[in-house]
């Protein structure tokens, strides 16, 4: 059973066109999910592991 992707920013499930996945900046051990509308906005996003913040 697959899990559905999350944005990091606001939780909403990433399907649809304009949302971007990519590796923590920071550690490169988690994926981080992004909708649209939070990257639009510049909603900041934690990387659960390390911790990392960023735009």
């Amino acid at each position: 059973m697959a899990t559905d992707k999350i944005c990091s920013s606001c939780g909403k499930r990433l399907i649809g066109h304009g949302n971007t996945f990519f590796k923590c900046p920071k550690c490169g051990e988690v994926e981080i999910g992004r909708c649209a509308q939070c990257r639009d906005q510049s909603v900041p996003y934690e990387c659960p592991k390390c911790g990392f913040i960023g735009p």
